[in-house]
């Protein structure tokens, strides 16, 4: 399985270093343990406050910024086998929201963006958190497995 990630980080901080080997590799890690074998392609957007307000009130209904909007790819599934890679969508992240919400929770901000990494792509391979108890245990103990692939610790613990 191979990965083409396009990236723009138009948006950057000096508290979030982003380097594309390592997002590429958590994405990689996603897309292994849930078994995706394919050749898969997928987009990243990190965008400010006005972006992801804008995005999220347009397409969630929502008046506010969030931390991460997926957008699944709508290719029609005959058109799947023409392609070289499989379109996965698009995710924006919201680089304030996600710096913002490290220090609320205590954690250390790439480790929360890493997890927001996960997380969407969970959501573009369409796990959902918002369907039901059940649906939501199996995103967050995912999530917590893949992150500890990546050295990373449970996101859902309390921090200290």
């Amino acid at each position: 399985m191979k990965l083409n990630l396009s990236l723009q980080d138009d948006v950057q901080s000096p508290d979030l270093i982003l380097k594309r080997a390592p997002l590429k590799k958590a994405i990689e890690m996603t897309l292994r343990h849930v078994d995706v074998q394919s050749d898969c392609e997928i987009g990243i957007a990190c965008v400010d406050h006005e972006e992801s307000h804008r995005l999220n009130l347009e397409y969630r209904g929502k008046d506010k910024s969030t931390n991460v909007l997926s957008f699944p790819s709508d290719f029609p599934e005959d058109i799947l086998p023409l392609l070289d890679a499989r379109p996965l969508g698009d995710l924006v992240i919201c680089i304030p929201v996600v710096l913002q919400e490290a220090i609320d929770q205590k954690k250390a901000a790439y480790d929360h963006f890493m997890h927001m990494l996960v997380h969407g792509t969970l959501h573009l391979l369409g796990y959902d958190h918002e369907i039901s108890e059940e649906d939501a245990e199996e995103m967050e103990a995912l999530e917590i497995e893949i992150l500890a692939k990546l050295g990373l610790a449970n996101p859902y613990l309390e921090q200290d």
